[in-house]
């Protein structure tokens, strides 16, 4: 393993742009993954507070599951974690991949 790699930051920048720690961070246990909590997620891990294997263990989460919310944030930011609007965002994502 690389040395810098075992460095971590205390905080990261989260999704509204406030300062995010471990603290912040959805409980464990959450079971309602809000567009908010999906994002802090995804910011503490590209801020490499996270790995990904401890986010997949800590909240129980799969592969999958976990790249399609980076996806959408990547995507269409936070707008793009809402359930309800995904395939509206994935049909805006596609015809942008056609021009």
């Amino acid at each position: 393993m690389i040395e810098n790699q075992k460095i971590r930051p205390a905080q990261v920048i989260g999704p509204l742009g406030e300062p995010l720690t471990m603290e912040d961070l959805p409980s464990p246990n959450t079971k309602r993954w809000v567009v908010r909590r999906k994002a802090e997620v995804v910011a503490a891990v590209n801020g490499g507070m996270l790995t990904i294997d401890e986010v997949l263990e800590r909240y129980g989460l799969t592969l999958e599951e976990f790249a399609s919310w980076q996806r959408a944030v990547d995507r269409s930011g936070m707008q793009g974690l809402r359930v309800t609007r995904i395939q509206h965002y994935r049909d805006l994502y596609e015809r942008q991949l056609k021009y």
